[in-house]
């Protein structure tokens, strides 16, 4: 697993769920932090909106949409939930990521 990586992960709620997109960030021990994708968007609050974070290159990190990453929804979860990496965000995004969670700290 290496930073960046973009996973699938069984996300339930009561006796429902599905599967989403999670951005893999940093690994300790048998537990992974990652920050949920989305693509809802337009229908959030302008509040909500300024934690969004727009993947330019969602086709080439293998979304199938434009696609957000959720920058305060940092969950650690254990490893073994993890689907195979789907791809990786690009060097652009990453890099842009990584500004963006330093002038946007939680």
């Amino acid at each position: 697993m290496s930073a960046f990586e973009i996973y699938i992960y069984y996300v339930s709620w009561g006796t429902d769920g599905k599967f989403r997109p999670v951005l893999f960030f940093s690994q300790k021990g048998q537990k992974v932090s990652v920050f949920t994708i989305t693509t809802k968007y337009e229908t959030k609050s302008d509040k909500i909106k300024a934690n969004f974070f727009k993947i330019i290159d969602w086709i080439q990190a293998g979304l199938s949409r434009q696609s957000y990453i959720d920058a305060k929804s940092l969950r650690k979860i254990p490893v073994s939930l993890l689907q195979n990496p789907i791809e990786k965000l690009t060097e652009r995004d990453a890099t842009r990521f990584i500004s963006f969670l330093a002038e946007n700290p939680n």
